[in-house]
């Protein structure tokens, strides 16, 4: 069966905010892993229950793209009713351990915005 991935407003600003912040404009390496992580979250189409549930929120899954330190997280949910993959947010793994975001925004805000949209 193949669901529809459908990104996110948050979701695109983030891969809007990750392609300027690793230089993917002027980097053939980091073009190449921005299309990778671009591809990785596609890939959800034919496979969403592959990933497992966030331990913030059962209700979310979370794909977990590249190698620490540079490691993302990609949260969504699906929606079977729909056939649909919703792209919540994405950001570097790191991130969790820090007190908060490149934007500033703290994880835990990020992660309460995240349960507030599946719930």
């Amino acid at each position: 069966m193949t669901y529809r991935v459908k990104i996110m407003p948050r979701a695109e600003r983030d891969l809007a905010g990750l392609y300027r912040w690793i230089g993917a404009r002027s980097s053939d390496a980091a073009r190449k892993w921005y299309r990778g992580l671009r591809e990785g979250i596609r890939s959800l189409r034919t496979s969403p229950q592959r990933c497992p549930a966030t331990p913030e929120n059962k209700d979310l899954r979370h794909l977990l793209y590249g190698r620490t330190p540079h490691a993302y997280r990609v949260i969504y949910r699906v929606a079977e009713s729909r056939k649909e993959v919703e792209v919540l947010h994405i950001y570097s793994t790191p991130w969790l351990r820090s007190s908060s975001t490149p934007r500033g925004l703290p994880c835990s805000s990020a992660l309460r915005a995240c349960r507030h949209a599946a719930g």
